[in-house]
């Protein structure tokens, strides 16, 4: 892919990454792919899009591009925007049957959350394969034949994640500040926008420091981490103002209302904007994973598709463990592909959601279970 082209995209893709970015349907032709090419899968959010076809430059391929909406993998996958029906329907009618020999196509690992492979399997014939979760891995799992290691299952929030995020909030809460500012207090638009970047920058490039706090309580760390993180503004921007001895009680209260707003917007769901917790409006964050040992068969279907490493697969006895819940975000990947039904959430009052509702049922954003497919 042109550089320049990809560049637009990335900056285009991050700064609007909260709305619907749609790209063609249809199928790409990496390199000079034969018959016995590997086949890939993915969304048609622009984003990804492009960042898969540049992992995959030098190969020899073909790219499936399905109707996600224009959303991400994760979220339409698991918000019921990206079902069965639009993998089957880009399979049957993109003519990819009538140019490789083989039925077997790699769809991102994310996409478990909807994605229904023994249905694929059933309606189509086509063998699902799960890649990695991130396109950069994906050259290494196709020399690899196509096997991943842990760290190519697992998500996380590095660096680069961690700046993209902060900036497409920084862009969309400065863009709708500055246009009620600007009806009511113009002076005030271009220290409400430094303001802004300063706050979302600061708290995303920080979050290895304070997501102990999440860790230990989810819904009490996130109310703590808001009144915290407002404190600390707050305390910078008077003792600024009596440095520079302009103190005014007007000033204070009028700041003091509008970085409260700056601080809620950034802050008011930071656990869902990580792929490392689960948003702390869903709730689906207070359920645990379950593990009916007398259904299981060891499959290892659930630790393919699990992004936190939860669980172990033990080929002597031939059963799953689940080793480490506390990584648990439950997306519920591992309920939906488990074709023996031997996983179900189980919420603290000890109530059971078992994998047909899972399948049935997908996400809202509020994290409700009410869109059927």
């Amino acid at each position: 892919m042109n550089w320049l082209l990809y560049t637009f995209i990335t900056i285009f893709g991050t700064l609007f990454r909260f709305f619907p970015l749609p790209c063609r349907i249809g199928i790409v032709k990496i390199g000079n792919p034969n018959r016995n090419s590997p086949v890939l899968l993915t969304c048609n959010f622009c984003l990804t899009v492009s960042r898969v076809k540049r992992s995959l430059g030098g190969l020899d391929a073909y790219l499936l591009i399905a109707n996600s909406r224009g959303i991400n993998v994760w979220c339409a996958a698991t918000g019921g925007l990206f079902t069965n029906h639009d993998v089957i329907s880009i399979l049957k009618v993109s003519g990819i049957e009538e140019l490789v020999d083989h039925r077997k196509v790699i769809l991102p690992q994310l996409a478990g959350t909807g994605i229904e492979a023994k249905t694929i399997r059933a309606k189509t014939g086509w063998h699902i394969i799960w890649g990695p979760v991130y396109a950069q891995d994906i050259p290494e799992f196709l020399r690899s034949g196509l096997k991943k290691d842990n760290s190519m299952r697992k998500t996380k929030f590095d660096f680069v994640q961690r700046i993209e995020m902060a900036i497409a909030w920084a862009f969309m809460i400065s863009f709708i500040l500055s246009l009620v500012l600007f009806f009511v207090w113009r002076n005030a638009i271009m220290m409400m926008i430094i303001f802004v970047w300063t706050i979302s920058l600061l708290l995303f490039l920080a979050f290895p420091l304070y997501q102990k706090l999440f860790q230990i309580s989810k819904s009490f760390g996130t109310r703590g981490f808001q009144l915290a993180s407002w404190v600390f503004v707050m305390s910078g921007l008077m003792g600024y103002h009596f440095f520079i001895h302009s103190f005014t009680w007007g000033a204070a209260f009028r700041w003091g209302i509008l970085l409260t707003v700056v601080v809620l917007a950034i802050t008011i769901d930071i656990l869902g904007c990580t792929p490392t917790f689960k948003s702390g409006f869903h709730r689906d964050r207070l359920l645990k994973i379950v593990l009916d040992e007398s259904k299981c068969q060891g499959d290892g279907t659930c630790a393919e598709v699990c992004p936190r490493h939860c669980f172990e697969i033990y080929r002597i006895k031939n059963v799953a463990k689940i080793e480490c819940c506390e990584n648990c975000v439950q997306c519920g990947a591992c309920i939906v592909q488990c074709p023996y039904d031997a996983l179900y959430f189980q919420s603290p009052k000890g109530e059971i959601i078992t994998a047909e509702l899972i399948r049935k049922y997908k996400l809202n954003l509020m994290g409700e279970r009410i869109v059927e497919i």
